[in-house]
């Protein structure tokens, strides 16, 4: 694992930007504190750096920036090939020789073989890479699939630049750092900045599935690259439901955990101390089931609690590990603690982002990084297999409002918010058949503002948004494009529920799920690995009929049946939680100062971005008790912190 940089100014010959790549890559040490390299062409204009975090093949071998055999390609790459040995095999086969055991000199050797597309489509991983091809003169940028890995890219002045974070970019000499107001709005939306944006305006995420190629004839600061996709989520949920699983529910199981079972173990693969994280939920415990039932010693397993019962899967964790027979650690964290990451979050994430379980997963990865280098992750079961509420409540609320007029659903929701979240809170606890939400007046009000939508996709995405009309806070901003309003670009699913999994997979998932655990787990140097997103995981998942993966009003119904073979039902069976923290009490204490000095009409004025007047709005109602506005306050105070960091 490693974080990445380089620069590129075709037709520039400099021989000094030593100093500016070893500063770009310092930035990056905590991707990287094992070692560090630089490689330059000063008559191409090209330079690369890495930091490398040893994980395969610890020895000199495996130093970055690193060239092929053949001499025609150098890389710089981040991330893990998880079937490195048979491509070896493959390519040994081929006459090809090898000097040490690394993935890097496979990921060279297959593409001196095969080209780069062709080799990253043989490519089981997750990956962000540079390769610079001397005979070509070009430079090609290559993400994983699923977008486990970053990488950002764009111009400074007339220089190309990449890097796996932002702060090594904002050191070229020319960057302009200039805040993107149109993207400011789209993070209000979201509570994240979806790809191909960035927070910098001429800065972009590399999509996922996707290799940008720039050649020679670049000319300059404003060109437009488009990238070409090498693996497609919307075709592999396209054929997937085109060409279904023909077996029965057994068999389907059967597939489902001799899968998981070897995606787990390619990704225990490791010349370091590895463990994972263990919630006691579903997707972990499959996880964890997994690694132990190839094990030869007890697996590490870690977990985060809190003195807040109901944001705290602690004990059921607990109770996960004892029966598998795991080496497990728990660590209660007080609020002060949690707290205390807040001011690091905008230096980790160098954008804003606004998932308040980054500080959980800071605080776990950095419990597991005492005594481990890797951890597996359970994340992507409930994009592939159902667990989202929003899944199954989604299809049975349009069913029941879908076929009213659009008149006498506003009327009907008019009404409800007639009531304050706190008096419908007080009605509905404890009533058979509510199902056990820790603010359900509040999720009454949302649904108050769904009820209007045009169709279930409109509903979805006003779901799926926290300001609800951010342009209206954010001052001289537009809306831009992106793939939830581009209905063209749409996998064409007919099913609801599938189209609302599909978005969450290509939008949610990398763009705050995968972000979230890549800068905490690197922000301590630890590397994280997803069994759940190999993409034959993937790709099968899709395969498989709703009925397998939504069943009885409840999600993952066939990983249940995988699950089943490992640890017992009484264990896992409970409300799903999610790995949250008590934000709204802590802003009406603990937290309110500095939120309050955050908030403050006369800071926002002056910051000229944002308008006082509705967010002050809110933040009255919240510090009350009328509304909890904790997610869409947490957005506005992510953004504060970062632009005052």
């Amino acid at each position: 694992m490693c974080g990445i940089a380089g620069v590129w100014q075709p037709g520039v010959s400099r021989d000094d930007w030593y100093d500016l790549l070893r500063a770009m890559g310092d930035t990056l040490v905590h991707r990287g504190p094992d070692d560090w390299g630089i490689w330059s062409d000063p008559a191409a204009g090209i330079g690369l750096t890495s930091r490398r975090l040893a994980i395969i093949d610890l020895s000199a071998g495996g130093h970055q920036p690193m060239e092929s055999s053949s001499r025609r390609f150098i890389a710089a790459y981040n991330g893990e090939l998880y079937n490195f040995q048979e491509l070896r095999r493959d390519l040994e086969r081929m006459g090809h020789a090898f000097r040490g055991h690394s993935d890097t000199e496979v990921l060279l050797t297959a593409v001196d073989q095969w080209g780069v597309e062709a080799a990253l489509r043989r490519f089981n991983g997750m990956f962000a890479f540079a390769l610079w091809d001397r005979e070509s003169r070009r430079l090609h940028l290559a993400r994983d699939r699923i977008g486990e890995k970053p990488l950002y890219y764009g111009w400074a002045g007339r220089a190309f630049v990449f890097a796996s974070e932002l702060k090594a970019l904002k050191l070229h000499p020319d960057f302009s750092a200039e805040v993107d107001r149109n993207v400011v709005a789209l993070f209000l939306r979201y509570g994240f900045v979806p790809a191909p944006y960035s927070i910098y305006r001429g800065v972009s995420k590399l999509l996922p599935g996707t290799i940008l190629t720039v050649d020679s004839h670049a000319p300059g600061a404003g060109r437009r690259i488009a990238p070409i996709v090498y693996w497609s989520a919307k075709e592999a949920a396209e054929r997937g439901v085109r060409e279904p699983f023909s077996g029965g529910e057994q068999d389907a199981a059967d597939r489902l955990d001799e899968l998981l079972r070897d995606a787990v173990g390619r990704r225990m693969v490791a010349d370091v101390p590895l463990g994972a994280f263990l919630s006691g939920g579903i997707d972990s415990s499959t996880v964890v089931a997994q690694m132990q039932a190839q094990a030869s010693r007890p697996v590490k397993t870690f977990t985060i609690g809190f003195p807040e019962g109901a944001y705290s899967e602690a004990a059921c964790a607990k109770a996960v590990a004892e029966h598998l027979g795991t080496e497990h650690t728990d660590l209660y964290v007080s609020p002060a603690q949690a707290m205390a990451v807040i001011p690091r979050l905008p230096t980790l994430y160098d954008e804003p982002f606004a998932d308040s379980s980054q500080i959980p997963t800071f605080l776990v990865a950095e419990l597991a990084r005492r005594d481990v280098t890797v951890i597996l992750s359970g994340d992507g079961g409930d994009e592939l297999f159902g667990g989202y509420n929003r899944y199954f409540l989604g299809r049975k609320l349009w069913r029941a409002i879908g076929w009213m007029p659009t008149s006498v659903r506003t009327s009907l929701g008019a009404g409800i918010t007639l009531f304050s979240p706190r008096i419908w809170s007080a009605v509905l606890r404890g009533v058979r058949g509510v199902p056990e939400v820790r603010h359900p007046g509040d999720q009454v009000h949302k649904l108050a503002e769904i009820l209007d939508a045009a169709d279930p996709d409109v509903m979805y995405a006003r779901v799926v948004s926290h300001w609800r009309e951010p342009t209206a806070i954010v001052n001289g901003s537009v809306e831009l494009s992106t793939l939830l309003m581009e209905r063209a670009q749409w996998a064409r699913l007919d099913d609801f529920t599938a189209r609302m999994m599909y978005f969450d997979l290509v939008s949610y998932l990398p763009d705050d799920i995968l972000v979230k655990l890549d800068r905490a787990s690197m922000g301590v140097s630890l590397e994280a690995r997803v069994p759940m997103l190999d993409h034959r995981i993937v790709e099968f998942a899709w395969q498989l009929p709703l009925a397998m993966k939504i069943r009885g009003g409840q999600g993952k119904y066939i990983l249940r049946q995988v699950l089943d073979r490992y640890v017992p039902r009484r264990l896992i069976d409970r409300p799903k939680t999610g790995f949250g923290i008590p934000i709204d009490s802590w802003l009406r204490g603990s937290l309110r100062d500095w939120a309050e000095s955050l908030l403050h009409e006369e800071q926002l004025r002056k910051d000229g971005f944002l308008r006082p007047e509705p967010i002050r709005e809110k933040w009255k109602e919240h510090l009350s008790g009328r509304r909890n506005w904790q997610h869409l306050l947490w957005d506005v105070l992510m953004f504060q912190a970062w632009r005052q960091q």
